[in-house]
């Protein structure tokens, strides 16, 4: 896939995902084979002025490219700025932010609050084009509920003002992350524009990825929640996509490793305290569905170094055994 001048190899990327896509898991997501990542959503206002916690989030390392740096907001001169700003970090490209769900993104106007404001999409999507060299993308869901379903409008706004690809996340704002994604709004949104439509939603290992290539025609994949505690799924879906192979699952031992790889990543980024109470909730997401992960749970819940979180891993390798 080409986003703009910028070549993709591979077929699935990682999604934004806000408090989860920080730098230690996008370059671990990378090293298990995403093709690109994106920053988690950085809001353009705060990035204007000179805000400290939102330039940290847009640092990228040379282990996590192709990586976009993508940003909110619903004021087009304001996000213009950002995406300068932004050029700072040296993004591979920008990313628009226009489905996130939560209600303090949504409630003020950002992220999946534009899908009610069509023509204010297109003006941003134009300023941000016009302010900025690089390929610019948008993500959009399918509309706000399903009584104004209006993605394909959306998406034609979009390449009409200048994206050069479209990620859809096949389900309403007001669906958040349940009913199963709807294929046919993402085929639907691929039938209607030329440039690159990449089919977001449910998508956890290589049948769910080659569904919806299937069923969308889509040209590209973006995983979320599918990575979750599983970076590793990107190279099932590598596998599966290229060779029709499905990889064997990964040991406990395996998976405790990673785990405790990844949060020791966290803390040499983040420091220690600020880096175990994150490590908490990725820590949740590697032991799911194991023997015992309910009062695992509980553990995790007060970890606080890194020590305490090897002597946990080897509680839930013996516990498998």
């Amino acid at each position: 896939m080409k986003i703009g001048n910028l070549e993709i190899n591979g077929f699935a990327a990682l999604a934004p995902m806000a408090g989860v896509a920080d730098r230690a898991f996008r370059e671990l997501c990378v090293k298990y084979g995403a093709s690109y990542v994106v920053t988690e959503m950085v809001s353009s206002k705060a990035l204007t002025m000179q805000d400290k916690k939102s330039r940290e989030l847009l640092f990228m390392s040379a282990e996590e490219r192709p990586c976009a740096a993508q940003i909110f907001g619903d004021d087009p001169e304001i996000m213009a700025q950002a995406a300068v700003k932004a050029l700072e970090f040296k993004p591979d490209f920008i990313d628009i932010n226009m489905g996130c769900p939560a209600p303090k993104i949504a409630g003020n106007g950002g992220g999946s609050a534009l899908l009610k404001k069509p023509e204010l999409i297109g003006k941003i999507v134009r300023s941000v084009r016009d302010a900025v060299e690089l390929p610019v993308t948008a993500k959009i869901r399918i509309g706000w509920d399903e009584n104004s379903i209006n993605a394909v409008e959306v998406a034609k706004i979009c390449e009409a003002n200048g994206a050069d690809a479209i990620a859809v996340h096949g389900r309403t704002k007001a669906q958040m992350y349940a009913p199963p994604v709807d294929y046919e709004q993402i085929k639907n949104v691929k039938e209607a524009v030329k440039i690159p439509v990449i089919g977001n939603g449910d998508i956890v290992d290589g049948k769910s990825a080659k569904e919806m290539l299937e069923r969308t025609g889509c040209d590209f994949l973006m995983v979320g929640r599918g990575a979750l505690g599983t970076p590793w799924v990107f190279s099932e879906i590598n596998a599966y996509l290229e060779k029709g192979e499905v990889l064997p699952e990964l040991s406990i031992e395996e998976k405790m490793y990673v785990m405790v790889k990844h949060i020791e990543t966290l803390c040499q980024y983040k420091g220690e305290y600020i880096g175990m109470r994150e490590a908490r909730k990725h820590s949740s997401w590697y032991i799911k569905g194991m023997r015992g992960a309910a009062s695992f749970r509980q553990e995790i819940g007060s970890l606080e170094t890194i020590e305490q979180l090897k002597k946990l891993a080897e509680k839930v390798v013996d516990s498998c055994r």
